[in-house]
């Protein structure tokens, strides 16, 4: 579902990623960890057809995004550590906005609208508009919008951020839902237990290069992800 293949993105002398290949199957979640300044969001953006790389291909589902980004972002969905959202719409009206951009029907996007808004609470505040919203609401608000279209690739950067207990157990649930129905999942967390809990593959970063990929039980053997993470980092 998403095949990445020696993706190099530099800054000048800085390499913020370096010749970085990985592998995601339909159905497959995958944590992409690393400290801050790695290349997780470098990496994400590029995926996402939102930023321009140097060298190497990046498929989703088969399409390349350098050769068709249009047509890779029909099949994707990116959630954003920063939501960054039209505030002067009501979050319905946000919301049949984005289902206009993907072309959905009135009589499919109503019941996903309802589906979602209800799993993450934000039912009664749909009609308000985004600007009276907290950063909660408008990552719940963003995670709706990303689902609508039933988005083959989930690209998500640090999902939780920002969300209550309950609303984090909903977006668990729903990644669990939407791989169980031949979706992938992609994101980068720093809260390390939860990838760990979560996750059918790990990726980690360190420097621009991907210095582990593997499955989960692969990569941590009979320790902990934390621990293996905090050996790497040493290396």
């Amino acid at each position: 579902m998403l095949k990445i293949e020696g993706l190099t993105k530099a800054y000048g002398a800085l390499r913020a990623v370096d010749d970085l290949s990985l592998h995601i199957q339909p159905g497959e979640i995958c944590g992409f960890i690393g400290h801050n300044g790695a290349g997780k969001t470098t990496t994400i953006k590029a995926v996402c057809g939102l930023l321009q790389f140097d060298a190497g291909e990046i498929y989703v589902d088969g399409v390349s995004v350098r050769q068709s980004p249009l047509e890779c972002k029909r099949r994707l969905a990116y959630i954003p550590d920063n939501p960054d959202l039209y505030e002067f719409m009501s979050g319905i009206k946000y919301l049949n906005f984005i289902a206009d951009v993907f072309g959905i029907p009135a009589g499919e996007r109503l019941p996903r609208i309802r589906r979602y808004a209800e799993m993450f609470e934000l039912t009664g505040d749909l009609a308000q508009p985004v600007s009276a919203y907290s950063h909660g609401m408008k990552q719940k608000l963003t995670l709706i919008s990303a689902l609508i279209h039933e988005p083959k690739l989930m690209i998500m950067d640090e999902p939780f951020v920002g969300l209550d207990p309950k609303a984090s157990r909903a977006v668990k649930d729903v990644m669990r839902e939407r791989c169980g129905q031949g979706c992938s999942v992609f994101f980068s967390t720093h809260v390390l237990e939860v990838a760990e809990k979560l996750c059918d593959k790990v990726a980690i970063i360190k420097r621009g290069k991907l210095v582990a990929f593997g499955g989960m039980e692969e990569i941590k053997g009979d320790a902990s992800l934390e621990t293996v993470f905090f050996e790497l980092e040493g290396t």
